[in-house]
Formats: C-alpha cells, structure tokens, sequence
C-alpha cells in the first residue's frame, strides 16, 4: 500500500508538472505569433493569439493547432486604390498546419468578422459623398445613410440623403445601393443621384483563401463576415 501511495503522489506531482510545462509552452508560443502578426501586417497594437486545447505540447510535436483564436485591431486592406483600416477583427483558425519551421502556416478552414468605419467608407466614395449609420428601420433593421451634393446640368444643386442596402459580391466587393431616391419629378435626377451615390468596392489584402461572406450595418460601421478554407498565414 505505501508503494501505491508513492507511486500516485508521484504520478500527481509529474502530472502537475507537465501541467505546468505544457501552460508555460502555450504563453510562449501564443506571445511570439503575437509578435509575428504585430510585424506582419504593421500593427500599432498588440494582437491577442489564444492557443486552444490540450495539450499544447503534443500539438506542436505534430506541428498541426487544432483551434487559434486571433484579436485585432488596425489590419489594413486595399480598396479603390486606398488603404482601409480594418478594426476589431476577430478570427478563428482551424486544423492550423505549421511550416517552414514554424515561419509560415496555413489553416484547413478560418472564419470571423471585422468592421469597416463609416469615415473609411466615405473616404472609398466619390468627392462629396458621406456614408453613416441610418438607425433601424421598422422593422428593426438597420440601415446605412449616404449622403451627396447633386448639380444637375442646368447649374441647379441640391443635396440628397438616400438609405441604401450593403451587401457583398464575389467574395470580394462591397455594394452600397441605394434602395428609393426621390426625384422631385425631374427628369434625370435618379440616374445621376445613383451615378454618385451607388457604388461596389473591392477588397484586396486579405490573407490568400479568405472570402467576404456578408456585411451588416452597425453602429459604428459596417460589419463583415468572412470565410476560407486553405488560408495562407504569413510568417
């Protein structure tokens, strides 16, 4: 019996300690991809990398992490040949395979969502063009308002406020369409205010693999939700 009780308060203590060493692994490595994306993509802010599951030890071992959880804010993109920052983006990152000495991975299936501000927005339309949160419909949807400075033909300038519908198309591009303009009977008012006002912008920049699923507006921007399979990581 003293035997038995030896040998479990041993199996007790090197279970702690491996416990232990395994945690200790986990931060490490959750610190320095924090590093690594921090660099990679420019960040002003320190990212927060979560490692999931248990235990960590073995996951590296095979170089393959089952569940990564990434935060971030100020990832940038491309669109309309300008720089739009992304903020609070929040990824999760499945079957992560890890390569080149752990330099680079790629993810068997990601997904998350970001924000786009409405100043970002307005700054990817035309000269004069505004894009801001609409409140809720209704029916308790919410809306984006864009608002443009007109000039019709004849010198006569007015300025239209219009709710529009976000949505996303191809994967990669974001259309704001505006859902009724009014007209005030003149004739050509619709066709220019839509000329102005509507508009699809593309998105580049995204890591490889990663496609736009939907947008939603909210209060602060808009909300996208993206996909992938296959998504290439950088080092």
């Amino acid at each position: 019996m003293r035997a038995l009780r030896i040998l479990l308060i041993l199996a007790v203590v090197l279970g702690g300690l491996f416990v232990a060493a395994d945690r200790l692994a986990v931060n490490l490595a959750e610190g320095e991809a924090a590093k690594k994306i921090k660099s990679s993509q420019a960040l002003s802010g320190d990212p927060e990398v979560s490692i999931q599951g248990f235990p960590f030890l073995t996951q590296a071992a095979t170089q393959k992490l089952d569940d990564v959880r990434v935060t971030m804010d100020g990832m940038r993109v491309e669109a309309n040949g300008q720089s739009v920052r992304l903020t609070t983006m929040r990824a999760q990152l499945r079957d992560v395979a890890l390569e080149n000495n752990f330099s680079s991975a790629t993810a068997a299936a990601a997904s998350g969502t970001a924000t786009i501000s409405y100043d970002d927005l307005s700054k990817l339309a035309e000269e004069g063009i505004t894009v801001g949160y609409g409140g809720k419909d209704d029916s308790g949807k919410p809306q984006v308002k864009v608002t443009a400075g007109i000039q019709l033909p004849t010198g006569q300038a007015f300025e239209r406020s219009v709710v529009s519908t976000v949505s996303v198309t191809g994967g990669d591009t974001i259309r704001l369409r505006a859902e009724e303009i009014a007209t005030d009977g003149l004739p050509g008012v619709e066709d220019l205010v839509r000329s102005r006002i509507d508009m699809e912008r593309k998105i580049a920049g995204l890591p490889k693999g990663l496609e736009l699923e939907s947008v939603k507006p909210a209060a602060k921007g808009i909300e996208i939700t993206f996909t992938g399979r296959q998504v290439a990581l950088a080092g």
